[in-house]
């Protein structure tokens, strides 16, 4: 959800469902019964193990958009 960047909707959503939280993930990681979180920080990057079920909202790095090339868009 669009939030105006203030990252409220994750976050209230995770403490009404009492689950742990991943906010601005960049990188994610399954293992079984948990995933690896990495996120940006001011003093670089952190890495966080959640225990599923948990409530990640994601960074615009997470994922790489594709362009359209020219001759698709025609």
């Amino acid at each position: 959800a669009i939030d105006d960047d203030c990252n409220q909707t994750g976050q209230m959503l995770a403490a009404m469902l009492d689950w742990p939280q991943g906010t601005f993930a960049s990188r994610l990681e399954l293992e079984s019964g948990a995933v690896l979180v990495e996120r940006e920080v001011d003093g670089g990057l952190e890495k966080l193990r959640l225990r599923l079920p948990a409530l990640l909202t994601a960074d615009l790095r997470l994922n790489e958009p594709r362009y359209a090339t020219l001759p698709n868009i025609m």
